[in-house]
This record gives C-alpha cells, sequence and structure tokens, in this order.
C-alpha cells in the first residue's frame, strides 16, 4: 500500500517509542506488556489526534482552506491537538464543544484541555451536552463562508477514512519496531470512542497480512460501536486502496464493562488503572480514554486471557491534560 499518494503534513514526533513495561507485568503477573507511546507525538502535549491531523491537515490544505473547524467534549484531546497544529500551520481554529459529562467539578470548564484550546488561538464555542455537533460544524462552516473564509470541517476525533490514515502509518511503524526488537505482537489493546485510531489500525494491519489481535475499550458505553463504526470505517479505508478483499484479515474485539455510567465518567477501576500504571511505570494515562483502557487490559491479565509467553501491546493515547480537570478522583 502507498501511503504517499494521500496529502499529509508533517506534526508528530515520529516513530513513537515502543517500550517494555517489566514492572507492570511482573506485579500483575501476566504476559509481556510493551506500550507504544502515542502520549509522545510532540504537538502541545501530543497524543493520537497528532497522527490523524497530519493527514486531515494535509487535505484541508490541500484544498485550499485558511479555518479549520471540529468539535468534541469540553475537555476534547481532539480540539486541543487540532487547536496546536492550526497554530503551527497558521490556519484559523473554531472548535465546537458540548458538555457532555455529568457532574463535573469546579474547574472543569477552565482547566486541562480548554484552557489550552484558548492559549493556543482557538475560537471556542460551548453548548449544551445534547446539542448535534455536526449540524453546529455544518453552521459554522456556513458562516465563515459567508464571511469569505475558506472552511475545512473535521469530523469527531477525525475519525474518517482521511484522518484514520495516521493510524494505518502507526501500524506499518510498530511492526516494523516489532521486528527490529524480534518481537510478535500477539494483541494489541486501545481505547475506543470515536473509532478512527481502531480502524486504521486494523486496516493497516490486514493490508499488510499482520496476524495481531486488536481489542479496542469501550470507553463511552457503545456496544455496537465495533459492527456500526469500526468496521465499516476499516472496509473503506482498505477499499481506497484497492484491498477491500482483506477487510476482514485481521481479528478484533470490543470490550465492553469499563465505561462506566459513560463518557468522560470516572470509575474505580479506572482509578486504579491509573495509579498502577503511574507507582511502577511512571506512566501518566488519563481519565477519560488510556485510564480506562488500561483498566480493560489489567481485567482481561486478571482473568488469564493471555499466557505469559504472549506479547501485548498497549496503545497510549495520550490526554494526560484532562487529569487536571479531575482533581478531586484522585485524592
Amino acid at each position: 500500500m502507498d501511503l504517499s499518494v494521500y496529502p499529509r503534513v508533517r506534526l508528530a514526533h515520529l516513530p513513537t517509542p515502543l517500550e517494555r513495561m517489566p514492572r507492570l507485568s511482573e506485579a500483575m503477573g501476566g504476559p509481556k506488556v510493551f506500550v507504544k507511546r502515542d502520549d509522545a507525538t510532540g504537538l502541545s502535549l501530543g497524543g493520537n489526534k497528532t497522527r490523524k491531523l497530519e493527514y486531515s491537515l494535509g487535505h484541508a490544505l490541500s484544498e485550499g482552506a485558511d479555518t479549520i473547524v471540529t468539535a468534541g467534549g469540553l475537555q476534547s484531546n481532539h480540539a486541543r491537538q487540532t487547536a496546536g497544529a492550526c497554530a503551527k500551520l497558521g490556519l484559523d481554529c473554531e472548535l465546537i464543544l458540548t458538555r457532555n459529562v455529568p457532574d463535573t467539578e469546579l474547574g472543569y470548564d477552565t482547566t486541562g484541555n480548554i484552557q489550552l484550546d484558548r492559549i493556543l488561538g482557538a475560537q471556542v464555542h460551548l453548548h449544551p451536552g445534547n446539542a448535534d455537533r455536526t449540524a453546529l460544524m455544518a453552521d459554522a462552516a456556513a458562516r465563515l463562508t459567508s464571511a469569505g473564509k475558506r472552511p475545512y470541517v473535521i469530523p469527531l476525533g477525525a475519525s474518517d477514512a482521511v484522518g484514520s490514515l495516521g493510524y494505518v502509518n502507526a501500524a506499518l511503524e510498530l511492526v516494523a519496531q516489532a521486528n527490529s526488537m524480534e518481537l510478535r505482537l500477539d494483541y494489541l489493546v486501545l481505547a475506543n470512542s470515536s473509532g478512527g485510531t481502531f480502524a486504521g489500525l486494523a486496516a493497516g494491519f490486514a493490508a499488510i497480512g499482520y496476524p495481531v489481535k486488536l481489542i479496542g475499550v469501550d470507553v463511552d458505553g457503545q456496544v455496537n460501536a465495533l459492527h456500526e463504526t469500526v468496521r465499516p470505517l476499516a472496509a473503506k479505508i482498505l477499499a481506497g486502496f484497492g484491498l477491500e478483499s482483506r477487510a476482514n484479515a485481521v481479528a478484533t474485539e470490543l470490550l465492553c464493562g469499563h465505561a462506566g455510567p459513560g463518557y468522560g465518567c470516572p470509575t474505580d477501576d479506572m482509578r486504579e488503572a491509573v495509579t498502577l500504571a503511574a507507582g511502577y511505570e511512571g506512566l501518566i494515562l488519563d481519565p477519560v480514554y488510556s485510564g480506562k483502557a488500561m483498566a480493560g487490559l489489567l481485567g482481561l491479565i486478571r482473568a488469564g486471557r493471555f499466557s505469559k509467553d504472549e506479547t501485548v501491546v498497549f496503545l497510549h493515547s495520550g490526554g494526560a491534560p484532562a487529569l487536571f480537570a479531575y482533581g478531586s478522583v484522585f485524592q
């Protein structure tokens, strides 16, 4: 597959490290656990969205855009990284953010990612949690067009067939790293929300025929996400390379039961996972995505899902700035 045919702007520090987590593995009595450090992509404190934005913004620039419109929750990592990328590229940025986490604590609206959005120069538009973000982005684009601007709308999480190319590339990068370290990758565990990271990885591994099993940990409570979002998007990505026949070549699984009441809502097993990763490996997870994904991984280890000679990679998708909006959770 030839990713070079797609417009791309370089934003991330790549390749991100692939590191062993020996103390956590030993403490859990589990398999060989590694972490793929996509929290270390660099841009505006890093995270997985930077890989996606390389392709989303590459396409936007090829279309002559001067303003980017995107959406997310009030503490969106995607919004923060989009704001940072726009600042770096000299693009205007408008963020449609919704208050979609109930029972937030004092400071949730002013610290963490949203504070960084404003520092990075984005125009922030706040809406209730039940607002239609897709419609609001379309309205913003129409307003900007009427004002003589050239807007480009990036969907939630950059989770479309363009943005997800960043994780097709990540799959190829990870296999190259594993081969150089003489590792066989048996499982890759990651958070799943808007589905683009999961779908891009599934497409990338399927395209090259690498036999790893992907386990996406649901962080939203969207139990049908694998069938409704991830698999159709992976198939669409593969179709773009003429590889439709490989759509089912990689095993994928959605692990439910760790989302708690819903997106952004703290859980006891998330808090334990964040604390264990920090205490054993000095690894800082976030409370919304990677903390719940690590809780899923630890649950699988405790359940005996993996043998001790298997290699499991945990994808750290970033998001640490959100910790500062959840201060009381870790007191």
